[in-house]
């Protein structure tokens, strides 16, 4: 998935929302698929062999019910004698008869699983009469070896913040993007160049094991979809039951992305401005139309004269659309993003709109006693300051074979600048840098767009939602029809981002895959008000 980074005060920060993804570094990640019967292969029958020691979170607020744990994977599956990386786990214990594990992944890329099922965990209860519910730090992510940029990120979209594409002297940009990706090496240490997805699923096929598993049961949110695609093309003989929901693009280039991405946030804002123009309170007026215009006033307004935030940072239009895009991520939202536009529009307050800003990344949790099983992790206070950021690029340039050189690149930009624009008056701008974020990165895999495809494996579940603005409909039927006749689409006729967290009928046809196996007609639905 192809959201957008925020940048600006929100990122300065440190409290980046789990809604974006864009780009970074990805070389050493293998060429071939991987070997299904990888646990037998000389060298890595000492991972797949492993325990895994659970014990209690010791981090201040945690669920008394939630453990914490470990598991221990190589660095580079190509040379498992090598170095190892600790990959931080939590799960929630199964109340009835256990059946095994289902481990979950809530998207980014870069989002931290375990403070995500630790403050979310109650959305997954149901699943507990049969399962261990877990979820996981993904390699680079969160405690688990995170990666960083340092300060270099800011230099690369420096030169854009503020300034129309086609006034940026295209030589001083390449050269600030040539200093970011050389930041990002610096900082991020020897994981960086195996952090993209196919490495990710062959740890969750070390996970599997380690739980006492035959085969993955797995429900993977947004990003987490191509993980659970990725690990499926691999691993076909070890598939259980799988969920995708909010599907993402295994083939649609970057830039590609972004233009589909500001065309779902579009769509997204206008579904917005129609709901908010019958309340009274409504700070564009009661005239959609209006109203959409006054949104891309505000947003040019803001850009030509920042004002400042109680922090005493500049607030600027763009970090105005990056607020206003996290608040259309959820129907149930959209109360809270309409006072928060309220203040601002009425007051010049800035605290509602900087809320949605910063908001939406879970907690990372504490550094452990000595005693806890979670030792060898990474403590929460060594967790670097960008690490969602760079995770999100890190990955997202590891997946993405594309390299375009520099005259390409500035040709590309001029002419998708219109492009964008027209696809969102808002959005567009925000989201055009994304076609610039992989330059002097090493070349992704081509493992994703090329072989996942065409799998033979157990039926699994993908869930699609009308009015999703980050993973379009469109990208759910595509990839089914790319995986083939083991994917039964689900179309959840409703707003917002994945289903399974704001519809009861997605909910349930979820769970009782899950638990029991039963699989609704592929083609099925579920309406906007539906129970299931």
């Amino acid at each position: 998935m192809l959201a957008k980074l925020s940048r600006g005060p929100a990122r300065r920060r440190c409290a980046l929302a789990a809604a974006a993804a864009l780009t970074l570094l990805g070389a050493g990640l293998p060429t071939a698929a991987a070997d299904t019967d990888g646990d037998r292969r000389p060298g890595l029958s000492r991972f797949y062999d492993q325990k895994i020691t659970w014990g209690a979170c010791q981090s201040e607020g945690m669920p008394a019910d939630l453990q914490c744990g470990k598991v221990t994977v190589p660095l580079d599956y190509a040379h498992p004698k090598g170095g190892t990386l600790d990959l931080a786990l939590a799960r929630y214990r199964a109340t009835g008869d256990k059946r095994g594990s289902v481990l979950l992944n809530f998207g980014g890329p870069g989002g931290p699983g375990v403070p995500e099922l630790a403050y979310g965990g109650k959305e997954f209860l149901e699943l507990t009469d049969g399962y261990d519910v877990v979820s996981f730090d993904p390699r680079g992510v969160g405690r688990s070896s995170p990666v960083s940029c340092g300060d270099g990120e800011e230099d690369a979209f420096a030169a854009l913040d503020n300034t129309p594409a086609d006034a940026v002297d295209p030589q001083v940009l390449l050269a600030r993007l040539r200093k970011a990706a050389a930041a990002c090496t610096e900082h991020s240490g020897p994981v960086l160049p195996h952090i993209g997805t196919v490495d990710a699923a062959r740890d969750l096929d070390v996970m599997r094991a380690a739980l006492g598993d035959k085969k993955l049961n797995y429900l993977g949110f947004s990003y987490g979809t191509r993980l659970g695609a990725v690990y499926a093309a691999q691993f076909p003989d070890r598939v259980g039951r799988i969920v995708l929901d909010g599907v993402d693009t295994l083939t649609e280039p970057l830039a590609d992305q972004g233009l589909t991405s500001a065309r779902g946030q579009q769509v997204a804002l206008e579904d917005f401005i129609d709901w908010c123009a019958d309340d009274v309170a409504c700070p564009f007026g009661q005239d959609p139309r209006r109203g959409r215009e006054e949104v891309v006033r505000l947003v040019r307004s803001l850009d030509e004269d920042p004002v400042a935030t109680d922090f005493g940072e500049q607030f600027t239009g763009q970090d105005l659309v990056g607020a206003i895009g996290q608040g259309l991520y959820s129907k149930d939202l959209w109360p809270a993003l309409e006072r928060a536009l309220a203040q601002l529009v009425e007051h010049g307050d800035t605290s509602g709109v900087m809320a949605f800003a910063t908001g939406g990344m879970a907690l990372p949790f504490r550094a452990p006693d000595d005693d806890d099983p979670t030792g060898g992790l990474v403590d929460e206070e060594d967790i670097p300051f960008d690490n969602l950021p760079a995770a999100l690029m890190a990955i997202n340039c590891a997946d993405d074979p594309d390299r375009p050189g520099p005259e390409q690149v500035t040709a590309d930009l001029k002419r998708l600048r219109g492009a964008y624009e027209e696809a969102s008056p808002v959005f567009g701008r925000y989201r055009l840098t994304q076609v610039l974020m992989c330059y002097g990165r090493p070349k992704g895999t081509d493992y994703i767009r090329d072989e996942v495809r065409d799998l033979d494996t157990p039926k699994m579940l993908l869930v699609g939602t009308r009015g999703d603005p980050a993973t379009p409909y469109h990208w759910t039927v595509e990839t089914a029809e790319r995986l083939g006749p083991s994917a039964v689409v689900l179309d959840n006729r409703a707003e917002g981002h994945t289903g399974y967290g704001s519809s009861k009928c997605v909910h349930r046809k979820v769970d009782d895959f899950l638990l029991y196996g039963s699989l609704p007609p592929s083609g099925s639905s579920c309406g906007a008000d539906e129970d299931g």
